[in-house]
């Protein structure tokens, strides 16, 4: 049998850079052990293994694709359609309607009653020939969709428009009343198996719905905040850009004058996988699921995050990753870390060793209950058992998960 759960622990250190901002522009932050720590957040990090493109990737599996955006249903459904020739107002009734019995209709209900509103507070004379505002398809929140579920909500808007040879109000009531249709579920969830119609970022990290026609996803992987194992140390980066046109006339002036906070540390990353979460997402493929885990440790220990990457080049790979594999409750080694490292000597070593130190404890108190397996730089092997190089351990997780 597979284990419930397997945890990927990383360290990973960054000279001067700026890996996640805040709205103001400055290292995202989180206060812990009584110290202020930077911060990446699980967001920046989940979108970055999402959308990398390199090797070892999450596309180089592909069995469907994830659309994230307020603009799905504009750039894959009207789009196309009205491309293909059919008429724009018809096409767009018919996708606004998609978009309503989709994610439900409050929303565009509450907009609609507000407009009414300001219609009957107009004087007469601004009302007369006035222009029909188009029915928006754009979604007030970021809505994530398989590429196959568009597929096929483009399929019926297209049906629905034929049927009613083009007029806009007949298209509407046509989608209406097919999606209202007791098959009409059963038809979407069988594009794919388990959740998997939702496309692969949607089974791995999740995806919430409002309605009751699309399927919901748990997120089987667990991604926390990355802090630093020390107190925070920034700097503030004075930089111009020159003015090459004008310092050739003899004016010593920039063009450009700003200021920019640059960080560096040694980060605590961690990841859980949720084994039979992650299988069911992904309709009961044990197979899928331990090619996802190959993958997704390759990227913890390889894909950076960063903002400013013209200016800082923020790329490295991690020091340590150590994976666990049990049916017992994870837990974080970030406590490791309640006593920031001293940044004396090598910090990273120092790092290790808390961790080291961390993990006895905790098998002492409760037992050891994981089987453990690393991949580290330098002489990691008198810290941890069971050494291997990144590949091996990826097919190490990996095998874990197919049992």
């Amino acid at each position: 049998m597979p284990p419930r759960f397997l945890q990927i622990h990383n360290l990973t250190s960054y000279p001067a850079s700026l890996l996640n901002r805040d709205d103001a522009g400055f290292a995202k932050r989180m206060p812990f052990g009584g110290s202020i720590r930077t911060r990446i957040s699980s967001q920046c990090l989940k979108r970055h293994w999402r959308v990398y493109g390199g090797d070892n990737s999450l596309s180089s599996i592909a069995p469907s694709e994830s659309v994230r955006s307020r603009v799905s249903f504009e750039r894959h459904v009207l789009e196309p359609l009205v491309a293909e020739g059919l008429p724009e107002a018809a096409v767009r009734a018919a996708t606004a309607k998609i978009v309503g019995v989709l994610l439900g209709g409050e929303a565009k209900k509450e907009k609609a009653e507000k407009i009414q509103a300001k219609k009957k507070m107009r004087k007469p004379e601004e009302q007369v020939g006035a222009a029909a505002p188009k029915e928006s398809v754009k979604t007030d929140q970021v809505t994530v969709l398989g590429k196959l579920e568009l597929d096929f909500l483009k399929k019926v808007a297209r049906k629905a428009v034929e049927a009613a040879g083009g007029d806009a109000a007949k298209a509407a009531a046509s989608v209406d009343t097919r999606m209202k249709d007791k098959e009409f579920k059963k038809n979407l969830s069988a594009l794919a198996p388990g959740t998997l119609e939702a496309g692969l970022g949607a089974a791995l990290f999740g995806r919430m719905v409002t309605g009751d026609i699309l399927a919901r996803s748990d997120a089987a992987i667990h991604v926390a905040h990355a802090l630093t194992v020390h107190s925070q140390m920034t700097e503030s980066d004075y930089f111009s850009a020159i003015d090459d046109l004008v310092r050739e006339e003899g004016e010593q002036g920039s063009g450009h004058i700003n200021v920019s906070e640059l960080t560096s540390g040694v980060y605590y990353g961690y990841v859980v996988v949720d084994v039979g979460g992650l299988t069911s997402n992904l309709g009961g493929d044990r197979g899928l699921a331990g090619e996802v885990v190959e993958r997704l440790i390759h990227m913890v220990a390889t894909v950076s995050p960063g903002a400013k990457k013209g200016s800082t080049a923020p790329y490295a790979y991690s020091h340590l990753v150590l994976v666990e594999s049990a049916s017992s409750q994870p837990r974080t080694l970030q406590n490791a870390f309640l006593e920031p490292t001293r940044p004396a000597g090598n910090i990273v070593c120092s790092a290790e060793v808390q961790i080291r130190d961390h993990l006895a404890e905790l098998d002492q108190m409760y037992g050891k209950r994981e089987a453990r397996a690393h991949a580290g730089l330098g002489k990691t092997d008198e810290l941890f058992e069971n050494k291997m190089t990144l590949p091996d351990l990826a097919s190490w997780a990996k095998e874990r998960v197919k049992e």
